[in-house]
């Protein structure tokens, strides 16, 4: 059996990334491509290396995911996330959970330890408890700056869906050297949202879809618009039809805009260890690594190119 060569690409969310902020995704989402991209050399599973990376993101304060997820109506936090193993189509997901620093996590365990898909809320929390996931104080999982853009969202004349645009969900995809493919993805959701209320990311084939037949891919944007289209699945649905992951990409999301009037980006890996990042959106940060070489960007048309061995020795000089 050829070895396939491993593949992993990540997004930091979809939106609009404020000039002051875009080092930081930068710097988040290479490191979190770097991490993945470490176990995979290895010799480890896709599954290891999306969770690996979701979860350097989650912990990361830049992203919408985790430690720095938007409030919300109430002040609080709730995460939803997911991840999917493309070789048996297994997949876990929780969504309105609260007081645990790596839903991903989670999410992984509610794949292996139980016959159900997805645990929300105070079910959630109830395995998490079982499974000896530390309990962290809500508090710590609030950046200042998704407090102050909370308090700003409850004024009156505030207009929520201005600041949606930065929105921040995170995701990975990958192959291994076993060509099974995965995907995971992780959000705080949307600023200000309703109590309880759900978006694309917890959902199979929305925020994440991944099957060795065809590939995996991880979306972020507007929840609602790509749960009506079912983007994920929608964009595997397009390169098993033929096309190559950058134009499937494109196709879906082309297809959201025009039918539903939503804008969000994906992250694709074929069977082949083709890969794309595409968005609709005015910026998406991303990063993969292939070959032992990193691209990253977040502009349209912007990427960069560096060799591992050189991105790591920046990482390790701190950028």
């Amino acid at each position: 059996l050829g070895r396939m060569k491993p593949v992993i690409v990540v997004h930091g969310g979809a939106g609009r990334i404020f000039r002051e902020r875009e080092e930081g995704c930068r710097a988040g989402v290479v490191r979190a491509a770097l991490r993945g991209y470490a176990l995979l050399k290895q010799g480890g599973s896709a599954i290891d290396a999306v969770e690996e990376a979701v979860r350097s993101m989650e912990d990361d304060p830049h992203f919408n995911a985790g430690c720095g997820s938007v409030l919300n109506e109430k002040g609080e936090v709730e995460m939803d996330a997911i991840i999917m193993d493309g070789k048996n189509l297994d997949s876990g997901a929780v969504s309105a959970v609260k007081c645990i620093a790596n839903p991903i996590k989670l999410a992984r365990l509610v794949m292996e330890k139980t016959k159900h898909m997805l645990l929300t809320d105070h079910g959630a929390h109830l395995f998490a408890q079982a499974m000896g996931i530390p309990e962290i104080p809500g508090e710590k999982l609030i950046t200042e700056r998704s407090r102050e853009r909370w308090k700003k969202n409850l004024e009156p004349d505030s207009n929520p869906e201005e600041f949606q645009k930065d929105l921040g969900t995170v995701g990975a995809v990958a192959i291994d050297s076993e060509g099974n493919v995965a995907c995971a993805t992780s959000t705080g959701g949307l600023s200000n949202k309703k109590i309880g209320r759900v978006g694309d990311t917890a959902c199979i084939g929305s925020g994440g879809y991944a099957d060795n037949h065809s590939g995996a891919t991880s979306t972020t944007g507007h929840g609602e618009s790509i749960m009506k289209v079912v983007l994920a699945r929608l964009v595997l649905y397009h390169m098993e039809q033929g096309m190559s992951p950058e134009v499937a990409a494109d196709t879906a999301l082309d297809y959201m805009k025009t039918r539903v009037g939503g804008l969000g980006g994906v992250i694709v890996v074929n069977k082949a260890g083709e890969w794309a990042a595409r968005f609709s959106t005015k910026q998406m940060s991303w990063a993969t690594v292939k070959d032992d070489n990193l691209h990253y960007g977040i502009y349209a048309g912007e990427k960069h190119i560096k060799s591992v061995d050189e991105a790591l020795a920046s990482e390790r000089e701190g950028f």
